[in-house]
């Protein structure tokens, strides 16, 4: 058994009538999976060819790049393939608490408890070139789910709209630190000005 006749691709062959080892798909059949049904290649990419509008979003064409710890940063407009609601942001911290926290720490600035540990500290997601407009959506979505420096892919781990549910967490994250005045709703204003925490809609507890 060690020794047995094989092909490679596309090799030729006799053995079938039409001398082709590949042989072709079942007539009449239908694929089953998400993978051969991916329509929305910014949906599960991040990426469009060419940068043409993907399910009638307008996708940035020649996104730049910018430098940053020796890689390049996609920049550009985020654009997000699905709509973004209080669900989807509770989902995406909820993510985001079980895949990253443990390395950007849980308000996004690189102190998660194996960094305290040892492990190498990512950078602030607070930082300028991290921002929308500097870092793109589609940045996001590639480090996820291909890696990037010692962060390794969490394709395997995490599902691709889970994915853009972390990203829309982590733009909220990253405008908790640099929110105006106006930002905040008129009626929660007045607790501000009393030196009082403003409770998160929905409720629940601020973290320091």
């Amino acid at each position: 058994m060690q020794d047995q006749p094989r092909y490679e691709a596309y090799e030729p062959t006799t053995f079938y009538k039409d001398g082709q080892s590949s042989r072709p798909l079942v007539e009449n059949t239908v694929p089953r999976g998400e993978r051969f049904l991916r329509e929305d290649e910014y949906f599960w990419t991040g990426k469009t060819g060419g940068g043409q509008s993907a399910g009638g979003r307008s996708v940035p064409t020649g996104t730049g790049t910018q430098s940053g710890g020796g890689s390049d940063v996609q920049s550009g407009p985020d654009v997000f393939p699905i709509q973004i609601t209080e669900e989807v942001l509770l989902r995406g911290q909820e993510r985001f608490n079980a895949y990253c926290s443990m390395c950007h720490g849980a308000t996004g600035l690189g102190d998660g408890m194996v960094v305290r540990r040892g492990f190498r500290r990512p950078p602030s997601l607070h930082e300028d070139r991290l921002q929308t407009g500097d870092a793109s959506a589609a940045h996001y979505f590639n480090v996820i789910s291909n890696g990037w420096g010692a962060m390794p892919a969490y394709a395997d781990l995490v599902p691709v709209e889970d994915r853009w549910r972390i990203i829309a967490y982590i733009r909220a994250l990253q405008l908790s630190q640099r929110a105006m005045l106006d930002d905040v709703p008129a009626d929660k204003r007045a607790q501000l000005a009393n030196g009082a925490t403003v409770e998160p809609h929905g409720g629940g507890q601020q973290q320091d």
